[in-house]
């Protein structure tokens, strides 16, 4: 059975959750807490040396570790990674903006503002460029999505899947979607599509491992 490391709160991590339901396919989900330095054990490391989340481990001992690295093994051979040349291109064109122009805004804005106590006061000067950023990144999405009702082959890949987990809790990240209708509908298409998993869902089997 695959095993996932993963923090419940993290958007990369959701990403993998909702894939692994999409697909149907068991795991055991390892819990591993960021802010007690989970990550940082000479066990994990010896996992992944980036000491990063989501992380997963293969049956064999092998491990995958990159949140949309881990969405593209997971989709191969299934309709969210294309077959077609120039779809797949676009949806890696996706997922390359969602690592490069998205997370890096809307999701480091979530995580500090929202998820780290006191995360405000330590990145205080940041907060300006999350914003600029973020609402930059929005925009994009927004002009591309106005003609279409995904972002690719008209309808869900794994590009969406990148870009829904931190982009539905962008409010997280004080960033106020009202301006963006084509988002907010194509958010709406995303969640109400058959097999879709809220953020806090987990597998029923889930079994809660501390790293010592």
């Amino acid at each position: 059975m695959l095993k996932l490391h993963a923090t419940q709160s993290s958007g990369n991590c959701y990403k993998v959750r909702l894939m692994l339901a999409l697909l149907g396919i068991p795991f055991r989900h390892i819990d591993i807490d960021l802010f007690r330095g989970e990550n940082r054990t000479t066990d994990f490391l010896l996992k992944n040396p980036e000491g990063r989340v989501p992380l997963l481990e293969l049956p064999g001992g092998r491990f995958l570790a990159e949140s949309d690295a881990i969405l593209a093994y997971l989709a191969e051979g299934t309709p969210f990674l294309p077959d077609d040349r120039l779809e797949r291109a676009e949806v890696l064109r996706w997922m390359f903006f969602e690592q490069h122009s998205h997370a890096t805004s809307i999701g480091a804005a979530r995580h500090w503002l929202a998820l780290v106590k006191g995360g405000r006061d330590l990145r205080t000067h940041d907060i300006d460029r999350w914003q600029e950023d973020g609402y930059a990144a929005l925009g994009v999405m927004e002009r591309h999505l106005a003609r279409r009702r995904f972002f690719v082959a008209e309808r869900r890949t794994i590009a969406d899947l990148a870009l829904y987990a931190n982009t539905h809790v962008a409010q997280e990240g004080e960033f106020d979607l009202a301006g963006f209708p084509a988002v907010r509908g194509w958010l709406d298409r995303v969640a109400g599509s058959p097999g879709h998993v809220p953020m806090e869902w987990r597998p029923a089997e889930a079994t809660l491992v501390a790293q010592a």
